[in-house]
This record gives C-alpha cells, structure tokens and sequence, in this order.
C-alpha cells in the first residue's frame, strides 16, 4: 500500500473527524474516577459517538488479519496493559492509569487519538510516566516538516523517554491514516534520524508512543487483543493524529478540552512567530 497524499478537502474531512475524537475523550473526563468500570465508559461513548456525532466508532468489530473481531467501541488499558485494552466490567480503582483509544469514523474519515488518566490521586511514579509519554509524543510531534524522515521523529522519541530511564514498546507504531484505520507508513516510535521516508506535505498519521516504566517486553493476553508489559510495570501511551502541511505539521486531533501542548512546544512556537 502506497502512502495517500490528502488533498485539502480530505485534510477538512479528517479535521472533522480528528475533533470529533478527541471530543468523545473530552466528554469522557468526567467520568474517569474511582468506582467506573470501563464497560461504563464504552458505553458512554458509543453512544456519544453514534447519537450524537452520527459518527461510527472504528474499534466496533475490527477484524484485521489474525485477530478475532474487536468487541467494544474505545480501548481502555489500564496500568500494565500497554494497547488494546478491551472494557470490561471490573471497577477502576484509585490509583490507577487508563489510556482509552478513540477513533471516530465520520463521512468515511478516520479520526484517532488517546489520552492517559490517573484515576484519582496517582503515585508520583505513575503521574511522572504518564506525563513524561506525553512530552515523549510532542517530542516526535515537533520533528515533523517537510524534508524530514520518520527516523527523525523515532529518535526523538526514544532519545528523549530512554534518557528517563524509561522502555519504548517496538511491536506497535503509530501509521498512517485517511479514509482506511490504519494504512501506510508505519511510524515507529525508535529509530536513527535520517532514515526511513521522507515527510512531504499531505502526509497524515498517527504518532502514539507506548512508554514502559520498566522493561520494554510485552506480551498478548489470551483475549486476543490486550497487550501487557511481560514484568508487569505501568505503561503509558498517547496519541494524536498529524498533518504534514508546507511548512510544518498540524495536529488534527484537538478539541476544546485537549491538553495544552508542553513548555517546549510553545515556546519554540513563540520564538517562530
């Protein structure tokens, strides 16, 4: 599969799409708490995403080759779960971390994002990991322009989290997206700057890092679908979905309750402008 170059009314669809997703997980805040199960929350946003998005959402029976059908509408992966959470009815308690995955499909565009929560008063261990993924995925972010390659942004990545003392999870990668869930390139959160493809304008995707606190070997659970750190230590992941434009990089995937971007985003905006 070649890499699809969007063209300016795609870039418009995918906007839509993008906001819309990130939305659901503005919706969803205020109910990540002690006590909520995450079969709670999915139904909370399918029928956020269907009743009032008119939207359909992407992860509902999901069926890539190998995989049984995904059966719930978001991923939520909780604590040592690294991807591919699937809702279950099992109360979160304080103390946890929980991504959930979003992926809205509107007027056949693709919008996909995550977040990381603490649910309730984390540890400071478990907050420093969640924020230190999200730096890590802005780290990437900001490496995107034309000319660039996506080793650039998996270097970044990885320089930045293994200077922490933290793992990058290898068998996952952020990808490209459009009108199909997941479609060329792979963007891998690892790598040497320089190598792999050349960015060029109407290239979209996904950057998603999936940050261990301790080793970076994982393991499938035997639902078919959730991915575990093999020593059991937390993982952290975000996501958003990215636009190579003329003269650098927008994020599609933004919404009124997004977090604002880090320090070192804005002030090297700052310093641009």
């Amino acid at each position: 599969m070649a890499i699809t170059i969007k063209t300016a009314a795609d870039v418009e669809g995918m906007r839509i799409a993008g906001r819309l997703a990130s939305e659901v997980l503005d919706m969803l805040t205020p109910h990540v708490k002690p006590g909520v199960t995450t079969n709670e929350l999915d139904k909370l946003a399918h029928d956020y995403i269907v009743n009032v998005q008119q939207g359909i959402p992407a992860p509902l029976n999901y069926c890539p080759p190998g995989y049984i059908p995904y059966p719930k509408s978001i991923c939520t992966s909780v604590n040592q779960q690294v991807c591919h959470g699937i809702p279950n009815d099992k109360a979160l308690k304080n103390g946890d971390i929980v991504n959930i995955d979003v992926t809205v499909i509107k007027d056949g565009w693709h919008g996909d994002t995550s977040r990381m929560f603490v649910v309730g008063d984390g540890s400071i261990a478990a907050k420093r990991l969640c924020a230190f993924t999200y730096d890590a995925m802005w780290k990437g972010i900001a490496k995107v322009k034309p000319g660039a390659r996506l080793g650039d942004i998996g270097h970044a990545i990885q320089t930045f989290a293994e200077n922490a003392g933290f793992s990058i999870v290898r068998e996952f990668c952020g990808h490209g997206i459009g009108q199909v869930f997941h479609e060329e390139p792979q963007v891998l959160h690892y790598g040497r700057p320089g190598t792999l493809d050349e960015l060029v304008p109407g290239m979209m995707f996904t950057i998603e890092p999936m940050i261990n606190a301790g080793r970076r070997e994982i393991r499938e659970t035997g639902d078919g679908w959730t991915i575990v750190t093999k020593d059991r230590s937390l993982s952290a992941q975000w996501e958003h979905t990215i636009l190579v434009t003329e003269t650098g990089y927008e994020v599609m995937t933004l919404s009124a309750g997004s977090p604002p971007p880090p320090a070192f985003i804005t002030a090297a905006a700052a310093a641009t402008a």
